[in-house]
């Protein structure tokens, strides 16, 4: 049988009230009367009924976070972001994968506000009006993290994705290339269509170079689909000299694709990654790639979900946190 807070107040000869109130931290209670209930508590193995002091305070301290796929390197770290602050704010996490299958992820989101959560942190490759719709509709605090929404309606934390392909991409140019190719993840979704392809063509036109749709590639953000995306373009009668890859993993099967074909990187491809994940040290050569801070996303959005929950002042609810390119051996 689970012990309930009136069994406490009982073997305490207290009242329930009391024994809430020591729970739930009130300083009106005596010192002595504290530690009687504190040592009861122990005793007794009681453990507060989250979703009762929810009910009664209209709080759960629980919040939602809705990502595609926590066995993905890259929303792991966002995950482990989101629950380091979370934990700072003495906030549980209730964690969901949703496969990135738009039915699901509108699913989980009834799902979650059904368990009385305090707030809710969302990610998705693509948020449709759908989605905006529903989020729009939700009773408690949305952010969106490493996701983006052209309406700008939902708040959010990324990082300026056009600039950070533009700037990957005239890297490449300043070193002397001018065939140079995108390996995309889904194009479908605007985070690659609308922000990083948009970046790789302004690149190349800007510095007058031409755009050949036959150089973009889109992969599924698989190792397998880079190693077959590199094998499409070195297919081209004017081979790429290098190529820009839309995640670090399809970075990894582009260079070991060229790799098998007798290619070595950097000297005859020179390749850029995107994320900064761990997986660009853990291949040979190390991978240059495009800083993404993915903690400090979580992070972020995690602490200016708090500010919503606690109704606190908020400068700007779209935030961009900055980008760089860590250089390393499969760029010149």
């Amino acid at each position: 049988m689970n012990v309930t807070i009136y069994d406490v107040a009982r073997e305490a000869s207290v009242s329930m009230a009391t024994v809430s109130r020591v729970v739930n931290g009130n300083p009106n209670v005596k010192p002595s009367t504290r530690k009687k209930v504190l040592e009861t508590i122990e005793r007794l193995g009681y453990r507060p009924n989250a979703v009762a002091r929810g009910l009664a305070s209209k709080k759960t301290t629980t919040v939602g976070v809705i990502i595609p796929d926590i066995s993905n390197i890259f929303y792991a770290e966002l995950a482990r972001g989101i629950e380091d602050i979370a934990t700072m704010y003495k906030y549980n996490i209730i964690l969901s994968n949703s496969d990135q299958n738009q039915d699901k992820e509108l699913h989980l989101l009834n799902n979650m506000l059904g368990k009385q959560v305090d707030g809710i942190i969302f990610m998705s490759g693509n948020v449709t009006e759908e989605h905006v719709e529903e989020l729009k509709k939700s009773p408690v605090p949305v952010v969106l993290a490493a996701s983006i929404e052209s309406t700008n309606q939902i708040p959010s934390v990324t990082i300026d994705y056009e600039q950070a392909a533009f700037d990957a991409v005239q890297s490449l140019i300043d070193s002397g290339h001018k065939n140079i190719a995108f390996v995309s993840g889904t194009l479908e979704e605007p985070i690659n269509h609308a922000k990083k392809v948009k970046g790789y063509k302004r690149a190349l036109t800007e510095s007058g170079l031409p755009v050949r749709d036959s150089y973009i590639v889109e992969g599924d953000y698989t190792y397998d689909s880079g190693i077959e995306a590199v094998e499409k373009l070195l297919e081209e009668a004017e081979k790429p000299t290098a190529i820009f890859v839309g995640t670090d993993e399809m970075a990894l099967g582009v260079i070991h694709g060229a790799q098998d074909r007798g290619l070595n990187v950097p000297n005859d491809l020179e390749v850029i990654g995107f994320d900064n994940t761990r997986l660009s040290t853990m291949v040979r050569p190390q991978l240059t790639s495009v800083v993404q801070p993915m903690y400090d996303i979580g992070a972020v959005a995690m602490r200016l979900l708090t500010k919503y929950m606690n109704k606190e002042t908020v400068d700007s609810s779209i935030v961009q946190l900055p980008h760089r390119i860590e250089f390393r051996q499969s760029t010149k």
